[in-house]
């Protein structure tokens, strides 16, 4: 995700001191590990030069390096910096260029023109008054490639660069991942590549990219958490990031979509309806995971206040309503219509607090029970097409994938009728597909509900393992195959290419035993 692209006004928040206590108390230690380049390249990323051979050279104005570290890092950047030649008489002017991949350091990027702020690309310049330098970035990068320019000297020196060092930062402790025994070898290294995604968005929070955005937002979280309790199991963090959504919180009670942690905890000002939803659910999965009654006790307020400002968003027929005033995510899809897909993510996120409420409020249990009967009875009524064959959406009735698959996950219909809209879905894809690792995980998670393993190991490796091809060493934010330049922001070159929502394969591979 990434910020909404129109001014908010100031909206008034309500904070929780014991939540945000309890949060600050699980704030997580950081593993740090050097890491060497393994090779110098070329815009193209061939090699062309060994490690050892940087050492060697010497460099001017307009000259430059790229640093290729073997795969994707998060962490800070160390060198030292050495005058040539006669007694360096001027500062020299060093420019840096990360990139998560080599299109970022090579290509340029003065021609942006998208609606992301440009401070979001990479990018340092250092000034040396005084050589040799030992050089350490201050700021935190995300990155395989690095690329060096030597911007000024004088005439009388050159520079030699040596002992470039990458510092990596984590809180997941890669020691604890137990590796399944998979007979795929493509599935094994989506397996690995998903493992890599999610470690690195390991920070102080579950971080939804360490380029960008490096905070914590609660559709990433849900699905990290999965991930993180088959693979790191760091269930503090888990329960931190819960603490902190709870703890800032609208001033009627709704949780925000995501929060920045420095310098204090502040809830940004966007609101999505699917988003403060998947608060239940992510709730739901913890408790599941760690049976940990206390968290629930502090938490279900919370969890229950979103279930009851979505139920305020349904009209007289028990469909949510759709209009200007609000923003649900469910993809990046400029013509998607998500009324469809909302009203799936509610009764979804319904049957999570059904289950809660079992463990903490008994009581409200026969009142879910009933809104989850009348609102799945709606939605047969008012939003599907016998004639298409799908469920619509809006007042266009718009046909999409999204919508149908939000529904399938909702269980709306019998068992047949859902295997049966699985099959059109797969034979008549509509014309409003899916955009995000994100959704497409939807889609996946629905085939395996539905007994389909063989088409859902299909999806994987053919829209994971077409990352994996074309070279993705952590997922992506973003990867639509038939336009794989696609972006929401403007230019390709800002968009994520370690993304938490794209880490879900080890989940997947693990808990369906894939």
């Amino acid at each position: 995700m990434a910020e909404q692209q129109q001014h908010h006004s100031i909206i008034k928040t309500l904070r929780h001191p014991d939540l945000l206590a309890q949060a600050e108390a699980l704030r997580p230690a950081l593993h740090r590990q050097p890491v060497s380049p393994v090779a110098l390249v070329d815009g193209r990323g061939q090699v062309i030069g060994q490690p050892a051979d940087l050492a060697r050279r010497e460099f001017g104005p307009g000259e430059e390096v790229i640093l290729d570290f073997g795969t994707h890092c998060v962490g800070r950047l160390s060198l030292r910096a050495v005058a040539v030649g006669s007694p360096p008489d001027a500062p020299a002017h060093l420019h840096f260029t990360f990139g998560e991949i080599i299109d970022e350091v090579v290509e340029s990027l003065a021609d942006y023109d998208g609606w992301l702020s440009t401070s979001w690309f990479q990018q340092q310049d250092l000034y040396l008054d005084v050589l040799p330098a030992e050089i350490a970035l201050p700021r935190r990068y995300c990155c395989r490639y690095v690329k060096i320019r030597v911007v000024a000297t004088s005439r009388k020196y050159r520079l030699r660069l040596e002992s470039p060092c990458l510092t990596t930062e984590t809180s997941a402790d890669g020691r604890e991942v137990a590796t399944p025994a998979i007979a795929d070898p493509l599935l094994r290294q989506i397996d690995a590549v998903s493992v890599l995604t999610l470690k690195n968005c390991m920070q102080e929070v579950f971080e939804d990219g360490p380029k960008r955005d490096r905070r914590l937002w609660l559709g990433d979280l849900r699905l990290q958490a999965r991930v993180n309790y088959a693979t790191f199991a760091n269930q503090a963090l888990v329960r931190r990031c819960l603490m902190l959504f709870a703890g800032v919180t609208r001033e009627d009670g709704m949780v925000a979509a995501n929060v920045f942690i420095q310098p204090e905890v502040i809830a940004d000002d966007t609101y999505l309806f699917d988003y403060s939803l998947f608060f239940v659910a992510t709730l739901a999965d913890y408790v599941a995971a760690t049976d940990d009654e206390e968290t629930l006790q502090a938490l279900w307020p919370t969890a229950w206040r979103q279930v009851e400002l979505a139920l305020a968003r349904l009209d007289s027929r028990g469909i949510v309503q759709d209009s200007d005033s609000w923003w649900s995510f469910i993809d990046w899809h400029e013509q998607l219509n998500k009324q469809a897909a909302s009203q799936g993510v509610l009764i979804y996120a319904l049957e999570r607090a059904h289950t809660l409420a079992g463990r903490i409020a008994p009581a409200r249990q026969a009142e879910l029970a009933a809104t989850l009967a009348r609102l799945r009875a709606a939605t047969l009524a008012h939003l599907w097409d016998e004639a298409q064959g799908f469920f619509t959406s809006g007042a266009a009735r718009q046909v999409s994938s999204a919508s149908q698959v939000w529904l399938l996950l909702a269980e709306v219909g019998d068992a047949a009728f859902r295997r049966r809209l699985l099959t059109q879905l797969r034979e008549r894809p509509p014309a409003i597909g899916m955009r995000t690792p994100y959704m497409v995980h939807h889609y996946v998670e629905a085939l395996l509900q539905h007994g389909e393993r063989q088409a859902a190991v299909a999806e994987i490796k053919g829209y994971w393992g077409e990352m994996v091809a074309r070279g993705a060493d952590t997922f992506w934010e973003l990867f639509d195959p038939a336009n794989p330049d696609y972006s929401p922001y403007g230019s390709r070159l800002i968009n994520s290419y370690c993304h938490a929502w794209s880490c879900t394969p080890a989940w997947l591979i693990r808990t369906f035993q894939l």
